[in-house]
């Protein structure tokens, strides 16, 4: 488990107490908002509302004039309308909804979806001289579009008109199109920047609809729009908080076929619909389809009025979601085998690694998790035959899209921008580019940069959490981008028991302060990663979470991160100090020798931890944790002291090698022949000649 930075926001108490006592904020939810810079009434009711009133007018978009204009005369002269799309779910979601409005109007209307394997991403003249072949005589672009100025001039030569709709970010020059709505636009005026692809076209459709419409486009559409919105991490402020609170309350009891046949096929359908439960439910199995060559199947989904055929394509995300599942832990465990050996956490600031056929679609997930698991950026790049397709992801502080262009001479092509990348590759290339970009990471990307940041709202005491407390919570949702989940701390916390669920795939613990016990959940570490042990005094940061079970609520805390306390950090400190001033030649008290003095047990128990736990002959971990983790399971004292002067023992013997750096161990088993003699160990004498000083000291 990484060590991780907090960041505690100290809120004005005299602000806490006045949304508490003059306005009715409960004092949890009141702490939150001052943590975030929303500390008197007004800021704070600006930032939660969510009263439809706060939609802007759509035609303040640029070109939202003309787009209406045009979309209206074709489906006034019968002409043919395909909506161009993007394989995630945010592409799947926007075409799916213009589509359906568009054949509510009457309009011949169908759609093209990319492939993700063969296509990639955006218009291509293939497909386009394709639907201009099926009589397609306009193109309306959803989520993408906006750099395509070579696609959208080939379009208008074959006598396609096109209308952009994006969100994306925007070149200096702009397509030869019909028009361009994009928030983003420089000549934009629009309020609110920050809308999803599927965004705009909500804004589309309800300017085409008009005041008179504008109801029923709400209700019918924004239970999609909210999902393509999430799905896509976007903003949850401003416009987007509205659209996503109202379109969460529609999804609950939504009339659309495909996603009410998606959530009962998840398993999700009786469960409160939230952000959570699409950011990690449902929008996982619509993007699948796209990542697995599919997307046409999660936009059928959504475009059936039937509810058998929505089942049955519900089912295949479902099994296609698996074997996206599948694909990736595949990658993942070469990806492992590979870093057990080779990666070196005190040199490596960086991770490129190559397969042969590893899945273009799942890449980049895969990237995602070793990046976050590790730390640090990482690009995976999937091999077949010359050629080579990598993903990337990053971390605060290290621009990827920089990174790449420092090494721009290797790689065929690139694109993407600060926290993920694509590129392409010749394999004879493959070395140069991994020597070249992480040379430039280990030159830019310091400790502090690797360092993953826990961000907490307020401290707080046993007594502040309540049912009822947690329940107040819920009207800061929805959660996202822009608006996390409250995270709090609890500091001297002491932990009465660890157990591993899910073959030990995660850990449930149960806390103790001041009397009261409190049930908490470390998901993604198992026993080999907890830095803590039974009996240790804990900080921890968490969410707060209502368990519903059998009928009964109890409170959970879902921990980001737990770490020792000060408390026991001053122990370890100490026993530190005597190791050091052992090492270095001074006086030791006879218990400050006899707390470093290993006997064979202690060595044994040291010795037997270490090769159970070392992988590839190599073992790292925070000092006082493998101390205590030690002691913890041989049930001996080893303090982080004593434990220091075992592994110079061992190191005496060429049994293994060590340092100590940021508080970490690393430990390198050595190759060693037949049996050490640990007898002949200088510390070990050096420490036994102090015992007897001191005891012939004391007897004069």
């Amino acid at each position: 488990m990484k060590t991780k930075k907090w960041n505690i926001a100290w809120p004005d108490i005299d602000a806490i107490r006045k949304l508490t006592n003059q306005y009715g904020y409960a004092p949890l939810t009141a702490a939150v908002l001052c943590a975030r810079g929303m500390d008197t009434p007004e800021k704070a009711a600006g930032f939660l509302s969510h009263d439809l009133s706060g939609l802007h007018d759509p035609f303040l978009l640029p070109d939202m004039h003309a787009a209406v204009d045009a979309i209206t005369k074709a489906i006034a002269a019968g002409e043919h309308i395909a909506v161009f799309g993007d394989y995630d779910v945010d592409g799947i979601t926007s075409t799916c909804v213009l589509v359906r409005y568009l054949k509510s109007r009457g309009a011949v209307c169908s759609h093209y979806i990319p492939d993700r394997l063969t296509e990639g991403y955006g218009l291509n003249k293939a497909a386009l001289l394709q639907l201009k072949e099926q009589g397609v005589s306009m193109v309306v672009t959803v989520d993408s579009g906006i750099t395509a100025t070579e696609e959208i001039a080939y379009a208008k030569e074959i006598g396609l008109k096109v209308v952009v709709t994006d969100h994306h970010e925007c070149k200096d020059a702009l397509p030869d199109a019909i028009a361009i709505v994009n928030p983003k636009r420089s000549d934009s005026s629009y309020p609110f920047k920050d809308l999803a692809g599927v965004g705009v076209v909500f804004k589309l459709i309800c300017a085409m609809a008009g005041a008179e419409g504008w109801q029923d486009v709400l209700t019918g559409y924004l239970d999609l729009v909210a999902v393509g919105t999430i799905a896509d991490v976007m903003l949850l402020q401003g416009e987007n908080r509205i659209i996503v609170t109202y379109g969460l309350a529609l999804l609950q009891q939504t009339e659309n076929p495909g996603l009410r046949m998606l959530m009962r096929e998840a398993g999700v359908e009786e469960r409160r619909v939230t952000s959570s439960l699409v950011s990690f439910t449902l929008a996982p199995r619509i993007n699948a389809a796209g990542r697995m060559g599919c997307a046409d199947q999660a936009a059928e989904l959504f475009l059936t009025d039937s509810p058998s055929r929505a089942q049955e394509i519900a089912v295949m995300l479902c099994c296609q979601n698996k074997e996206r599942q599948n694909a990736e832990n595949a990658i993942l465990k070469q990806a492992f085998d590979v870093l057990q050996k080779e990666y070196d956490p005190q040199e490596d600031r960086m991770i490129v690694l190559w397969g042969e056929n590893w899945h273009h679609g799942v890449i980049g997930i895969v990237s995602s998790r070793i990046s976050d698991r590790y730390g640090c950026p990482t690009v995976l790049i999937s091999l077949d035959g010359d050629l080579g397709k990598g993903s990337g992801r990053s971390v605060n502080g290290f621009n990827l899209f920089e990174a790449l262009e420092h090494s721009s001479a290797f790689l065929e092509k690139f694109g993407g921008h600060a926290l993920a990348a694509g590129l392409t590759i010749t394999r004879e290339n493959l070395p140069a580019f991994k020597e070249s970009i992480c040379a430039y990471a280990r030159e830019n990307i310091s400790e502090e940069d690797l360092m993953p940041v826990v961000n907490v709202d307020c401290l707080i005491s046993p007594d502040d959490i309540s049912l009822e407390a947690i329940r107040e919570l819920a009207i800061l949702e929805p959660y996202g981008m822009g608006n996390r989940e409250p995270i709090f701390a609890m500091r001297e916390l002491t932990v009465e028991e660890i157990t591993p669920i899910s073959s030990d795939r995660h850990l449930k613990m149960s806390l103790i302060k001041e009397g009261r016990r409190f049930t908490a959940m470390l998901f993604g570490t198992g026993s080999g990663g907890c830095p803590v042990v039974q009996g240790d005094m804990v900080d921890a940061a968490f969410s707060l979470e209502i368990n519903h079970f059998r009928g009964r609520q109890n409170i959970q805390l879902m921990l980001k991160d737990i770490r020792l306390s000060d408390c026991e950090l001053e122990k370890d400190h100490y026993f530190l100090s005597c190791y050091s001033n052992f090492i270095n030649g001074q006086e030791l008290t006879d218990s400050q020798v006899n707390m470093l003095y290993p006997n064979r047990a202690d060595l044994v128990a040291v010795w037997r931890h270490i090769i159970s736990r070392a992988q590839g002959g190599k073992l790292t971990a925070p000092y006082n944790t493998l101390s205590r983790r030690i002691s913890y399971e041989s049930r001996r004292m080893i303090n982080i002291g004593k434990l220091f002067v075992c592994l110079d023992v061992f190191s005496e013997s060429c049994l293994l090698s060590y340092h100590f750096k940021n508080n970490l161990l690393h430990i390198r088993m050595r190759p060693f022949k037949g049996k050490a003699d640990i007898t002949k160990s200088v510390v070990l004498a050096t420490l036994r000649h102090r015992k007897q000083q001191n005891a012939a000291d004391q007897a004069i």
